[in-house]
């Protein structure tokens, strides 16, 4: 059985070479971030990092945020958003609900509440349907304070939102006077 610490360490591998530097191994993603199982594992154990398939399956299926997923045949495998390298993930536009949640740490939101939430080195910003996600999220970060985003008054303006296969909602940006902070 592999341990909890055999799972984090492949998890944070995988996010590594599937969202940000897949070069590090000598990889390439296609267009839509996918890439062949078979060479995943081959360039990961050739370069040190001992996965093997049932090991990998394991941390696909039980990743509670649903970070990768598999191609329908389950040949291909890549990470279900939060790449920083170009990708073209294939989303629809979605209707957001009304508000959506954004977590940070407080040293940020001072900044944020000024020049509103931008993707920097991602893709997009990245949102989630409900507050306590939004303070998993915003603890990473030191404490944690949660960011209301007023996507219907968004949406209504012209902005797009995606919702990725694993449930985060995505937009390329939330300028300030959509943004109110929650009290918690």
């Amino acid at each position: 059985m592999i341990s909890e610490k055999e799972i984090t360490s492949i998890s944070k591998f995988l996010s590594l070479v599937l969202r940000h530097q897949p070069e590090l191994i000598g990889m390439e993603l296609d267009l839509q971030g996918w890439v062949s199982v078979d060479e995943l594992l081959k360039k990961a154990n050739g370069h040190g990092k001992l996965i093997t398939l049932e090991m990998l399956n394991h941390v696909v299926e039980t990743n509670s945020k649903k970070r990768f997923a598999f191609s329908d045949d389950k040949q291909k495998i890549r990470a279900s958003q939060g790449h920083s390298v170009e990708v073209e993930l294939g989303y629809e536009p979605h209707v957001p609900p009304a508000v959506l949640y954004h977590g940070t740490g407080a040293q940020s939101v001072d900044s944020i509440l000024h020049l509103g939430l931008q993707k920097r080195s991602r893709q997009h910003v990245h949102l989630s349907a409900d507050p306590e996600t939004a303070v998993k999220v915003g603890s990473k970060h030191g404490k944690p304070l949660v960011l209301k985003v007023l996507a219907d008054q968004m949406q209504q303006k012209g902005f797009v939102f995606y919702l990725s296969a694993n449930g985060v909602w995505l937009t390329d940006t939330v300028p300030p006077e959509f943004l109110q902070l929650e009290k918690l």
